[in-house]
């Protein structure tokens, strides 16, 4: 499960596009290892080519970070949790 968290007044309205059921914004999560605010990724406007190379960057719109739920009903997730070097 990720947990994830927007400032909303840091959208671009112009990158809001309606579709068939609502008004929509693509953004992208890039991955922050061993950031020192505990969060593991980073919400970003998603951008297109074209404004990728002139050099643009998508607006920083909020974090998110992996939540792991112990669950007895899937020994593979706690198996992968036990593995992992956890700094607590």
């Amino acid at each position: 499960m990720i947990s994830a968290r927007i400032d909303v007044t840091k959208i671009n309205k112009k990158r809001l596009f309606k579709g068939e059921k609502g008004t929509y914004l693509d953004f992208v999560l890039i991955d922050t290892p061993g950031n020192t605010y505990g969060n593991d990724y980073m919400i970003v406007e998603k951008i297109s080519k074209e404004e990728k190379e002139k050099g643009i960057k998508g607006r920083i719109l909020g974090n998110a970070k992996i939540i792991i739920k112990h669950d007895e009903a899937s020994p593979e997730v706690e198996n992968k949790v036990s593995e992992q070097d956890l700094p607590f």
